[in-house]
């Protein structure tokens, strides 16, 4: 079984950066089909065009753009490509990074699919950073690593504990985070008092309910951004009530507004 060395991706590498232990890389995909092969370092996957077939050990991801993996180092993996442009954005962590700051190099075992909005957008902000490349890049990407890498580790923890409802209200919120949705309409399919649930939503989800449904909404704009002409069209796709209230929301969530990220993608 193929090993991969630190940096090393199949595909076309268009752009590297190596710093403070970790390994930045920009790769257009140009295999059909990756055999099963590990990586010496854990890492990031981060798919930002295109599609991807990924599986491992216990399950396969049909993966789209948007889509985030993370794989634990020396995690076997196979992949398969469709017959069009899959570009994905990777971050390789050395050992000696996690020493850095003091963490285990098992703190997220396994390969996951992530799909908490606020782990997701936390990397489109480093992907972003990385483009910017100005003289804090290197202390803004440590910076948002860490969060991500925290925000990761909570959400791993203990999962059996948490009651049946975090779930169910996450299926329901991915769903139709485009309606208009009450907290009293939500506590009732949920069976929980209004209260309870806005006590405890942070505690599972890291951030309010509306600030949730608010990085829904982001997550989801950044997948479609180039498939609509004007960001009006984008606003009212994802649920957003003016343009004006999507460019905020989404300069809040990532940084930049949407037409400066889309000269940045290009």
């Amino acid at each position: 079984m193929k090993n991969l060395r630190n940096g090393e991706f199949f595909g076309q590498i268009n752009e590297k950066l190596d710093f403070d232990g970790l390994t930045i890389t920009d790769t257009e995909y140009t295999y059909p089909y990756v055999d099963w092969h590990y990586h010496e370092n854990p890492y990031f996957t981060f798919l930002l065009q295109g599609n991807i077939r990924e599986g491992n050990k216990k399950e396969v991801y049909d993966c789209s753009a948007g889509t985030l993996l993370y794989h634990h180092w020396e995690d076997a993996h196979y992949n398969i490509k469709p017959d069009l442009f899959t570009r994905g954005f990777h971050i390789e962590i050395t050992e000696n990074w996690f020493e850095k700051f003091h963490l285990p190099k098992d703190l997220a075992e396994g390969s996951h699919n992530i799909k908490n909005p606020v782990i997701i957008l936390l990397m489109y902000q480093i992907f972003k950073e990385s483009k910017l490349n100005d003289k804090l890049f290197e202390l803004n990407i440590n910076q948002i690593l860490l969060n991500l890498f925290g925000r990761l580790s909570n959400v791993k923890k203990s999962p059996e504990k948490k009651p049946v409802w975090v779930n169910e209200i996450d299926e329901i919120l991915h769903e139709s985070f485009t309606e208009k949705l009450t907290l009293t309409e939500l506590s009732q399919h949920l069976n929980i008092h209004p209260m309870h649930l806005s006590r405890d939503f942070q505690k599972y989800f890291q951030c309010n309910l509306g600030e949730y449904i608010r990085k829904l909404k982001v997550e989801k704009s950044l997948k479609i951004l180039n498939d609509f002409e004007s960001l009006a069209e984008v606003a009212l796709e994802c649920g957003f009530s003016d343009q004006s209230h999507f460019i905020r929301c989404f300069k809040e969530n990532v940084g930049i507004t949407p037409l400066k990220y889309k000269n940045i993608l290009t």
